[in-house]
């Protein structure tokens, strides 16, 4: 995957560490000529030294080629017109930090993955927007677990299917659980014979993380 990172400071170090760590061949735009030396010699990626919200450097970096375009900067401004850009250029995955709760609606109106007040561990939540971008939220816990949410798609695989079902065709991995069910507003503790419906906003536990077999089995087609 090639990746575009907006930023280095503690939420887009977190995501770039993650993103090299995963072999992803990644470009890192910084501002700051401190941060961009250390970034450049710690991490094994490109780093580019100058202001991001500009055409020209998005283009420098490959913009036209990105899978993911990821902004961290501590500007919502700067966020947003970046964000466009990355739409305009036709980036399949934008993901974007906002520090103002009441801009979320324009990062929405652009299809954007957003978290709000970043810290070190929504940079962990930012990359996992980027790998699966079917979650709506995850919390990590010990040794690579994680609770993690999303909604089941029409053409799901596991859609229609009680958990035996689900089960008996080993579409989980051991160790998964589904927590929680949501439908049509109400909690539903599943059990056993409990049916998976389009819609359903899903509460998972995965002993070994959030991997593409868990969430392919909750999207369509």
């Amino acid at each position: 995957m090639y990746v575009i990172i907006i930023g280095a400071g503690r939420t887009g170090s977190t995501v770039i560490d993650l993103a090299t760590q995963d072999d992803h061949e990644v470009v890192v735009i910084e501002r700051d000529a401190e941060l961009a030396e250390e970034v450049s010699a710690a991490a094994d990626c490109l780093v580019i030294n100058a202001d991001a919200a500009s055409n020209e450097i998005l283009l420098e970096a490959g913009v036209e080629e990105a899978d993911a375009l990821i902004s961290t900067t501590g500007s919502d401004s700067v966020n947003l017109m970046i964000s466009m850009f990355g739409k305009q250029y036709g980036v399949e995955t934008l993901v974007s930090s906002i520090n103002d709760p009441d801009h979320i609606e324009l990062f929405e109106d652009l299809g954007v993955n957003i978290v709000e007040s970043p810290h070190q561990l929504n940079g962990q939540y930012l990359y996992r927007a980027v790998q699966h971008p079917t979650i709506q939220d995850f919390m990590p816990i010990a040794s690579g677990a994680e609770i993690f949410e999303t909604t089941v798609d029409d053409g799901a695989p596991i859609g229609g299917l009680t958990l035996i079902e689900a089960d008996r065709e080993d579409l989980l991995p051991e160790e998964t659980i589904i927590v929680a069910i949501v439908r049509d507003g109400e909690m539903l503790i599943p059990q056993g014979e409990t049916d998976i419906q389009a819609g359903d906003v899903v509460t998972i536990f995965a002993r070994n993380g959030a991997t593409s077999r868990i969430t392919d089995a909750f999207t369509g087609p």
